[in-house]
């Protein structure tokens, strides 16, 4: 069993069943684990779909701030890592709290300039904004490499589970 499925089966056996969500999605790094609920579709509105969404999604985030806070604290305490919380219904995802890392980085000249562009051009706020604006770009265009790329880490981390264990 991988990290990923102990984290799943564990918050799985933790959720309560009223809150009527399924986790969809685990991502994590060496710092955090960002755990997304899946909440039910909204049935039939009137007016905006995705309002509609939203609104059910702020209110299992205020229906279940404390019992997830508890989760999440209990979660770090065994897993060691900050435990944070997004929910999706249909197509509109939000994440709550999570965290903002800085990371160091080392840009040669014609890389500079592309991040000074965005700031001069009012796209980014900073260099560092302007950095950021770049990595969802690419993670935008690139979706489905970026995604088969996960899989086939995960596969990789399934067959080191698998692995005997030296001390």
């Amino acid at each position: 069993m991988t990290e990923r499925d102990e984290m799943r089966a564990w918050l799985s056996g933790r959720m309560p069943g009223e809150w009527g969500a399924s986790i969809d999605d685990i991502q994590m790094d060496e710092h955090e684990v960002l755990v997304t609920v899946r909440l039910k579709d909204v049935e039939r509105v009137e007016g905006d779909l995705d309002a509609a969404r939203l609104g059910r999604i702020q209110q299992f985030r205020n229906d279940t701030r404390d019992p997830r806070i508890a989760i999440a604290r209990e979660a770090q305490k065994k897993f060691g890592r900050v435990f944070s919380w997004a929910a999706q219904c249909g197509d509109v995802r939000q994440l709550f709290t999570h965290l903002a890392l800085p990371v160091m980085t080392r840009l040669r000249l014609p890389e500079r300039e592309v991040l000074d562009a965005l700031v001069d051009a009012g796209i980014a706020r900073s260099r560092a904004h302007a950095l950021a604006w770049c990595v969802a770009l690419v993670r935008q265009h690139q979706a489905d490499w970026f995604k088969e790329l996960k899989q086939a880490m995960e596969g990789v981390a399934k067959v080191r589970a698998q692995g005997p264990r030296l001390n």
